[in-house]
């Protein structure tokens, strides 16, 4: 936006409407609206299950009844979607309970699509945690190449996922892999099982960060040799990211998301400019967890620190927060606190 010279407007206060509350909020420019959360939750086989994850204080791996405990409080307070990720009984090379019709994610998504139908079930799509080694695509065993993520073979294993998702009711399928081609291949696989309308949220810009580490606890998905520098993106590149988003676009994706969040915020604001399509930001674990420790050492406020940081995605141009705090934001709205 070209703002006009402000020697056309020579009277112009801007701490007038700064006064009050009131005058504060009438005057605003963003809100945190809380249709647009989103809430991770981690599910994990047994019953009465509620482990709690050391580095993310409050969120926990959840059996599938406690998962449907938890996804009701946020969904009583408004927050309309969650997004599920599994942590089944048994790993193997090729992550078959990732696609098993009666893997955890398949059967935690029938039972809340029972109980909380007006909930949206997204679910993540993935291999790491149905991996004996904890990658996110098949790995070469032998030869010259041993060790080497093998990025077409994947894409079969991802689609049978995405579309097991779909036939257990997911309402979006959301592929975070970073594999070549992915949502080409997801796509087409749903269109021809007969889920043509099942939306594809794709993880477009993920980067190899540093932010993860807690969410490798929660979800058991440490790689157990080297690292995913060569699937994820370079923290260093941003016109690359504007290539990955436009080809997911062109692929067949609904949705983008840039991840992680809070410190690409330049990424977000190119990536919503330039392609104005729904986009999503996910404030990841590490961020989260830096908020609470902080918080719980008296160095920050919390929750005005977790609202200023989530403000920021949605100027930066974020239509969808995914966020582990979405619950305390849900309820910090309906006590009037935002």
């Amino acid at each position: 936006m070209n703002l006009p010279s402000l020697a056309q407007f020579p009277v112009y206060r801007p701490r007038r409407l700064r006064q009050s509350a009131a005058l504060r909020r009438l005057a605003q420019e963003t809100t945190l609206d809380v249709q647009r959360l989103v809430l991770p939750l981690f599910v994990r086989p047994g019953r009465r299950v509620r482990n709690p994850i050391g580095s993310m204080p409050g969120v926990f791996q959840l059996s599938a009844d406690e998962l449907v405990k938890e996804a009701a409080a946020a969904h009583e307070l408004g927050v309309p979607a969650v997004l599920l990720f599994g942590i089944p009984a048994r790993k193997d090379a090729r992550a078959s309970e990732a696609y098993a019709s009666k893997g955890i994610v398949q059967s935690t998504v029938r039972l809340l699509k029972r109980e909380l139908p007006s909930l949206l079930v997204i679910t993540d799509v993935c291999l790491c945690e149905y991996m004996s080694h904890g990658h996110c695509g098949l790995v070469e065993t032998a030869g010259r190449h041993a060790g080497r993520i093998r990025n077409d073979p994947t894409l079969a294993l991802l689609a049978r996922a995405a579309v097991s998702h779909a036939d257990a009711g997911a309402d979006i399928v959301a592929p975070s892999d970073m594999m070549d081609g992915r949502v080409r291949a997801i796509r087409a696989a749903l269109d021809g099982a007969g889920f043509a309308d099942t939306p594809i949220m794709a993880y477009a810009a993920k980067y190899a960060s540093a932010f993860y580490g807690p969410f490798r606890e929660a979800a058991e998905s440490a790689p157990k040799f080297g690292d995913r520098r060569s699937y994820q993106m370079n923290p260093a590149n941003g016109l690359e990211a504007l290539r990955e988003v436009a080809l997911d676009i062109q692929e067949g994706a609904d949705i983008v998301m840039v991840k992680p969040a809070l410190a690409y915020l330049d990424v977000l604001y190119r990536v919503k400019t330039t392609f104005g399509c729904p986009t999503a930001a996910y404030a990841v674990s590490g961020e989260y967890a830096m908020i609470k420790a902080a918080a719980a050492n008296g160095w920050l406020a919390e929750k005005a620190v977790t609202i200023e940081s989530l403000l920021a995605l949605r100027r930066a141009g974020a239509d969808i927060l995914i966020t582990y705090s979405a619950s305390d934001l849900a309820r910090w709205h309906r006590d009037g606190d935002i």
